[in-house]
């Protein structure tokens, strides 16, 4: 955790640059890889592959940017597997994940004025239980089609002995683009249009203390425990 989290505004850094540039190599690479795999896919959506840069293109670049999306996927898992496996208060928060999904746990309309209504919620570390499930279906799901994106992107080195694993990529490699491809939907429809705030905290980084300690109160603790011993001290 950087050693600097309250900034001098009053805010949290949610996000430190690395890990926004990371995060949004990750989904601007996912979704040129959406688009054109989905224009490889069936013959009704290959007008998509007209916008970049047409078929020919579109096939020599989707696997290199596979490679990159890849790379962004494991720099996540790097960065933030620690904080992503799932503990006692995140089953305690699933109860109501209900609740948090239809947004009722907020009245008010200014999201720094919001309320928690309902306070069963468990203390939030600083990824709820939503958002780990969501990483390693990313994770899981980004290196599944790695690897058969590399079977049959080289399907030519592989020996005949070996043809099944061609047949097995034929079919996981879209499998797990619809499961990625769903929890990309949810992740986006959440991060813009449910949990006001989260979409700019992965551009300017920063969050409010009020936010923080609404939607990840356990975190903010931790946060506040960690820098206030330093402050007195300076």
């Amino acid at each position: 955790m950087s050693d600097q989290r309250i900034l001098p505004s009053g805010g949290v850094l949610r996000y430190t640059l690395k890990e926004r540039v990371i995060h949004w190599l990750a989904g601007l690479s996912y979704i040129y890889l959406l688009l054109s795999g989905l224009a490889f896919w069936t013959p009704w959506m290959w007008w998509l592959a007209l916008f970049l840069g047409g078929g020919s293109v579109a096939r020599e670049e989707h696997p290199w940017i596979g490679l990159i999306f890849t790379f962004a996927v494991v720099y996540m898992f790097v960065m933030w597997s620690k904080d992503m496996y799932i503990t006692k208060q995140d089953r305690e928060w699933r109860k109501f994940i209900g609740e948090y999904v239809r947004n009722e746990e907020e009245q008010e309309s200014d999201p720094h004025k919001a309320i928690r209504t309902y306070q069963p919620f468990a203390p939030v570390d600083r990824f709820n239980y939503g958002q780990k499930y969501l990483f390693w279906v990313m994770f899981w799901g980004g290196l599944t089609l790695f690897v058969t994106g590399m079977i049959l992107w080289f399907t030519e080195y592989i020996p005949w002995s070996l043809r099944f694993l061609r047949l097995i990529s034929v079919i996981l490699h879209p499998i797990a683009f619809l499961v990625t491809l769903a929890g990309f939907i949810i992740h986006v429809y959440m991060g813009t249009a449910v949990v006001r705030g989260g979409f700019s905290s992965v551009i300017r980084g920063e969050v409010s203390m009020t936010w923080a300690r609404f939607h990840h109160r356990q975190w903010l603790d931790k946060v506040v425990a960690e820098e206030t011993p330093a402050k007195k001290s300076s």
